[in-house]
């Protein structure tokens, strides 16, 4: 081995998160939502789900359920019950299609690029979350704009009205990390989906999203009352519709939201880093 080799310098990790300062991790957050955003607006197809899914389900939910569950000429009384619930269900629905599009941009390399590039690795996962915020922002923009159309009254304070959608976007943020871990740990798009919709419908079912919890077997309501969709769609339809117990749902929501982005945040990150 000659002096040059054994004089050269071993090669450095590309993006060393430590030392990359907070401005720096910020601007390339930046950069990488810009991106993101960018590519949404090339693809329009892709916010089809946040666009049509709100419309779609509150109409059959509405008018296929409502009459059942609330009486024949009270579908309006069913919208007072079932928009603050579907506030939890896009959260979930839209959190979904991040773990698969996650998937999908391994399979093309995407994300093989990024890895090359000398930023923080969690500012990619980061910026996704951002953007999918956005369009969790959207659907539920249009679910509240389709449930104002069916009769739905903000019968407490606006600043509540305001904390229902707050608390919906933060779980649904928190949510995201489970989804990214998953798109991770899946080798195919369609694996992340099967497995997510063995997860979804158990939860948004077996909630109290769709009709009160009292009619149900006992085994089911006790799976309702621990369930973290239940309690977020129980504390937003009591801040909306101005009445019923708000603490106790939001703090058990806030505490899920905490528990889930520190459990998967860190373990989404390392995966993102080791996944070849």
């Amino acid at each position: 081995m000659s002096a040059a080799t054994m004089a050269a310098p071993r090669p450095r990790a590309v993006a060393d998160e430590g030392r990359i300062g907070v401005r720096a991790n910020l601007r390339h957050i930046g950069a990488l939502v810009r991106r993101n955003a960018l590519q949404i607006r090339q693809d329009p197809e892709s916010m089809f789900d946040a666009v049509l899914m709100p419309i779609i389900f509150i109409l059959l939910f509405t008018y296929v359920f409502g009459g059942a569950i609330a009486g024949k000429g009270h579908q309006q009384d069913y919208v007072q019950h079932l928009v603050p619930g579907m506030m939890a269900m896009m959260g979930m629905n839209i959190a979904m299609a991040v773990g698969t599009g996650v998937n999908e941009d391994f399979r093309k390399g995407v994300m093989d690029r990024f890895r090359t590039m000398p930023i923080a690795r969690s500012s990619v996962l980061i910026a996704k979350i951002v953007v999918e915020i956005g369009r969790m922002l959207v659907a539920t923009a249009i679910l509240l704009a389709m449930g104002f159309l069916l009769g739905l009254e903000i019968r407490g304070s606006m600043l509540a009205f305001l904390a229902s959608i707050v608390l919906s976007t933060v779980f649904g943020a928190a949510l995201m990390w489970i989804f990214i871990l998953l798109g991770l740990a899946m080798k195919t798009p369609q694996a992340v989906q099967g497995v997510a919709m063995l997860v979804l419908m158990p939860l948004q079912f077996g909630s109290s999203i769709f009709t009160p919890t009292t009619t149900m077997p006992g085994w089911l309501k006790g799976f309702t009352e621990v369930n973290p969709l239940s309690n977020l769609a129980d504390a937003a339809r009591a801040l909306i519709n101005g009445q019923g117990a708000v603490a106790h749902p939001t703090l058990v929501t806030l505490g899920w939201a905490v528990a889930i982005t520190a459990v998967t945040m860190p373990l989404a990150v390392a995966k993102f880093r080791k996944k070849t």
